[in-house]
């Protein structure tokens, strides 16, 4: 052992004069235990929920979007997607149609996104059909009577479409639930379907701003669609204004005929998108761009980040106040070693080695409490993560359980940051002691 960590350690364990200064290293180790064994609960809390979010919201959406710059579709749509689903790093493609309408039933009316989509497409690139836990997607697979690239038929937008269900004779009874079941099928978030009060086999009507020109000028575009599911992706956007359809009762409500506003990917690497984005615009060829999950959901990614950091800052201000106390600790020890540190100066040690010794002190202070907090932090967030004995309200959270995820280098960083607050802790007392003169110290011994 070198001489002055052997002197550190016996200044640390010895008998002292003054039993504050031994109170005052106690809290300092308790001080720097909490502070870090805190932070790693924090950031693996923090990191459980950007992970878990992050895991539903790209199984909720497309790694990587192709669009046309001018936004008026995507004609000749077949042979570009069979083109793309081929280029390097895509692991599937599926085309789409967005639209903001409203939808209503009765009295409760709201604005939504209406996606048409090809549901055999549509399962290889995202699992948002998969969350339908009320009904079923089944009826989406189920072919519409004008498939996509048959000329849209007219859809009459007359009242006279709507049904009713209550009174009336068996027959009329039977034509009732026959015409419904004739309507296009649409599947709600399940949010929305509280707000409209819909449920399985309602009937809503879907109001497209687009219109349609009649012989007295532009009108709404209005068709009634019968829910038959009901799906819950944990999402709120998603949950209460989205809301699918297949893909030619789209086309036909928008009037778009065979064409397609964007086809969406899934790719074999997450972090690469915008570049593998890139190399989908130059093999689509000019006119097109694309947009990725990171960018569409920039600012939710960036909230978190800065909440990191908050938590980070916030936290470590225990561990600056636990370094303090080393500070004080360390003083007080200083003044009462002063004849100790004089005798070992007249002895010829250096003034380099007496600044060591107590840079030493306070380092082994530190690095006891480092190792304590992290051995704590890291036992209590894989607690967590196993046995999830931390609950949550599901219905607020999307979650029922507080989701912990510990990595490494988060150990790695608050260690490393609490041994730098540690060692400047440790520089003024350290060189005060150096700075000791023997024979005034030992004048009147």
């Amino acid at each position: 052992m070198r001489f002055e960590l052997f002197i550190a350690n016996r200044y640390l364990r010895a008998k002292r004069r003054q039993a504050v200064i031994g109170v005052i290293t106690a809290v300092s180790v308790l001080g720097i235990t909490a502070g870090v064994a805190s932070l790693v609960i924090a950031l693996s809390v923090n990191n459980g929920f950007r992970q878990d979010l992050q895991q539903r919201l790209l199984g909720s959406t497309a790694h990587v979007s192709l669009l046309r710059i001018q936004n008026d579709g995507i004609p000749a749509w077949r042979p570009l997607l069979e083109h793309l689903s081929r280029a390097p790093h895509v692991v599937a493609a599926s085309p789409a149609v967005y639209e903001q309408v409203l939808i209503s039933r009765g009295a409760r009316a709201r604005g939504a996104v209406l996606k048409g989509m090809v549901p055999q497409y549509e399962r290889s690139v995202s699992d948002l059909l998969n969350t339908v836990h009320q009904g079923s997607a089944a009826d989406l697979d189920a072919p519409a009577s004008d498939p996509p690239g048959n000329p849209p038929t007219s859809l009459p937008s007359s009242p006279a479409r709507s049904v009713t269900t209550e009174g009336g004779s068996p027959s009329s009874l039977e034509g009732a639930r026959q015409r419904v079941a004739s309507l296009p099928p649409v599947i709600l978030g399940q949010d929305m379907a509280n707000d409209l009060g819909a449920g399985l086999g309602s009937v809503v009507l879907v109001t497209s701003p687009q219109g349609e020109l009649t012989p007295f000028g532009m009108s709404p575009k209005y068709v009634r669609f019968r829910v038959v599911g009901i799906f819950q992706s944990g999402f709120y956007d998603y949950d209460s204004s989205w809301v699918f359809t297949r893909m030619s009762d789209a086309q036909d409500l928008f009037g778009l005929g065979d064409v397609i506003q964007v086809i969406e990917f899934k790719v074999d690497d997450l972090d690469r998108a915008a570049e593998i984005g890139r190399n989908i615009e130059a093999a689509a060829g000019t006119g097109f761009q694309t947009t990725n999950w990171m960018q569409q959901n920039r600012a939710l990614f960036r909230a978190l980040r800065l909440e990191r950091v908050v938590t980070l800052i916030t936290i470590g201000l225990i561990v600056l106040v636990a370094a303090l106390n080393i500070l004080i600790s360390l003083t007080m020890m200083v003044m009462e070693k002063t004849r100790d540190i004089a005798v070992l100066m007249s002895l010829g040690t250096k003034r380099e080695q007496i600044r060591r010794i107590f840079v030493a002190q306070g380092m082994v202070i530190g690095g006891a409490g480092t190792a304590l907090g992290l051995a704590i932090g890291y036992g209590f967030a894989w607690a967590g993560a196993t046995y999830h004995f931390l609950s949550l309200s599901a219905e607020v959270y999307s979650i029922d359980y507080v989701p912990f995820a510990p990595r490494l280098v988060d150990g790695l960083l608050i260690a490393a940051l609490t041994l730098g607050i540690s060692f400047l802790a440790t520089i003024y007392p350290s060189l005060a002691a150096s700075r000791i003169l023997p024979a005034e110290a030992l004048r009147y011994e």
